[in-house]
């Protein structure tokens, strides 16, 4: 049985031209490995995701990295929270969801704007 679901295909159309981006696709995915959406993680792998340890191995400028953050955020992917000096980054599982619910084939609705 299908589960019906009202998205806003705006809304979706915005995550995925936020995922279309090398880097923050690799920013998520980075993200999404570090505790799978609706888990609780760890305070050690929350603090192993702050700002500048998601850009490691990417290749980007910390201003680059900032804009790549904001992003995934604009788009709802992601949230950030300050702790501190760091900022530390977290899927929006509510958006995951969304984004499974897709792929798995469930019937969606769109809204209209």
């Amino acid at each position: 049985m299908s589960k019906y679901r009202t998205i806003d295909a705006h809304d979706l159309s915005e995550s995925f031209k936020a995922l279309s981006n090398k880097n923050r696709l690799q920013i998520f995915m980075r993200l999404l490995s570090c505790c799978a959406p609706g888990t609780i993680c760890s305070s050690e792998a929350l603090n192993g995701f702050c700002v500048g340890e998601l850009g490691e191995n990417l290749s980007v400028a910390p201003s680059t990295l900032s804009h790549h953050i904001k992003e995934l955020q604009r788009a709802g992917l992601i949230t950030t929270r300050r702790r501190g000096q760091n900022v530390e980054c977290f899927v929006n599982t509510e958006k995951v969801a969304i984004l499974q619910s897709l792929f798995n084939g469930d019937t969606l609705t769109p809204t209209k704007k």
